[in-house]
């Protein structure tokens, strides 16, 4: 690991969450925050932004899948889940619920700084792919808008394609938008007027 790791470690047995934090501390890491289950996962995060949440128990109940789900949703993190147990079904819940990297057979100090590793490559991964997924969806949605904008101009101004969109093209630069957001806001003002609003 280039720099040390702030860490939210959620375990509900006192003495193996003092022994993954000590394991933790020798390589360099800190805990910053000790929960002894995940009901307030999501606002711990918030409220201490931690680099990576560790989550070490025996296999994920649905309320941990809940709450590893809606930090995914809302406050995304890398994170590790240590499980005592093998169990397919619940690796591929908590996997599918945003868990980064999944331990079984618990902490083993002499794996932690690649299992940490594996766990940040994998996030960033994941987010460099959604970020991705959001831009060319975002994209797409501005085409279809684009195209619907330029159809009712050239209906309502009687022009051709080049000069509808040089029309669009021009209002998002005076206007300082996206031609997107502009093809939406002319789509609105003349499905009103063909609706007589």
């Amino acid at each position: 690991m280039p720099q040390p790791l702030r860490i939210l470690l959620v375990d509900d047995e006192s003495v193996r969450a003092a022994m993954v934090e000590e394991a933790l501390g020798q390589e360099g890491h800190e805990v910053i925050c000790h929960l002894q289950s995940p009901a307030s996962l999501n606002d711990m995060v918030e409220r201490h932004a931690p680099d990576v949440v560790i989550i070490d128990m025996e296999s994920p109940d649905r309320d941990t899948l809940d709450s590893m789900s809606q930090l995914n949703r809302e406050n995304p993190r890398p994170v590790v889940f240590f499980a005592d147990q093998h169990d397919p079904d619940s690796m591929q819940a908590a996997l599918k619920a945003g868990v980064s990297a999944y331990v079984v057979d618990g902490l083993v100090p002499t794996r932690v700084r690649a299992i940490l590793e594996v766990a940040v490559a994998r996030f960033d991964a994941f987010q460099s792919m959604r970020q991705e997924l959001d831009r060319t969806r975002t994209q797409l949605a501005d085409r279809k808008r684009i195209e619907k904008a330029k159809g009712m101009l050239m209906k309502h101004q009687d022009c051709d394609e080049p000069q509808a969109y040089q029309t669009l093209r021009k209002l998002a630069m005076d206007r300082g938008q996206r031609i997107g957001e502009v093809a939406g806001n002319v789509i609105d003002i003349l499905e009103g007027l063909e609706k007589g609003l």
